[in-house]
């Protein structure tokens, strides 16, 4: 309050001048704090929305089954052709497994989906999640099976707290969770394409054979017409012969 000067208006001014250019400064840089600051919020928004989104699906594919067989098989296409080989050879041939059967499709796409969630909680978990997802890679590397159940308990209850959802109460006992079985429709889509496929080929020969028959059809009426026309124009013409023939009775001139 001090260097404020009101004995001139050149003082004045300049006083003015002043205070806003210090406001001007002080807003400035409220402005860009703000903005750094709601830029990082945002961005740490993302990455947990992300992060949320990744292992929510984990949780899905990990424990989306509680009844069955809930280990997962590290067999792969290769090591069924081998036992089926080995069997056999060993007599018991119509117990080998099928390369195409539905058992070891379902096995082996319930692995494939199993190694991309545990690829995905390795890079996104916790240190809780990583150390559990690399036992259970680790397991299906060696070729033993695995059970995922207590990865699934560790992603659910983080994901309840990330949520801010009350923890699952410690007196329900809830089953052992496992692997999502992918459903069998594959086959009965590919049967009703080909089902369509065939009813289009039968459709089209069919529609072919009325094609030749119209065709014939067209030709039989126009054969027809053709004859009708010929025959008109030769009756006519023979009776205009008549007419100027002499000795018709029809002649006027006759007599």
């Amino acid at each position: 309050m001090r260097n404020i000067d009101f004995s001139s208006w050149q003082s004045v001014m300049l006083t003015l001048f002043g205070l806003v250019l210090v406001t001007l400064i002080g807003v400035g840089i409220r402005l860009v704090t703000m903005m750094t600051i709601q830029q990082r919020r945002e961005r740490a928004n993302r990455q947990i929305n992300e992060r949320l989104r990744v292992l929510i699906a984990a949780y899905k594919v990990l424990g989306g089954s509680f009844t069955g067989n809930l280990a997962v098989d590290p067999s792969h296409l290769r090591d069924i052709r081998r036992r089926g080989t080995e069997m056999a050879e060993g007599g018991s041939a119509a117990t080998a497994p099928s390369d195409g059967g539905e058992g070891s499709d379902r096995s082996r796409r319930i692995r494939d989906a199993v190694e991309a969630a545990l690829s995905d909680i390795i890079l996104l978990g916790t240190e809780t999640h990583v150390r559990l997802a690399e036992g259970a890679a680790r397991a299906l590397v060696e070729g033993r099976p695995v059970h995922t159940h207590d990865l699934v308990v560790a992603l659910r209850d983080f994901i309840r707290a990330a949520l801010d959802l009350d923890p699952v109460p410690g007196d329900l006992a809830i089953p052992m969770q496992g692997p999502t079985r992918p459903g069998g429709g594959g086959g009965g889509a590919g049967g009703r394409g080909k089902g369509g496929a065939d009813d289009a080929r039968q459709g089209g020969g069919k529609g072919g054979g009325g094609g030749r028959g119209g065709g014939g059809g067209g030709m039989g009426m126009g054969a027809g017409m053709g004859m009708g026309v010929g025959g008109g124009i030769g009756a006519g013409l023979h009776h205009a012969g008549a007419g100027d023939d002499p000795g018709d009775p029809g002649d006027p001139q006759r007599g």
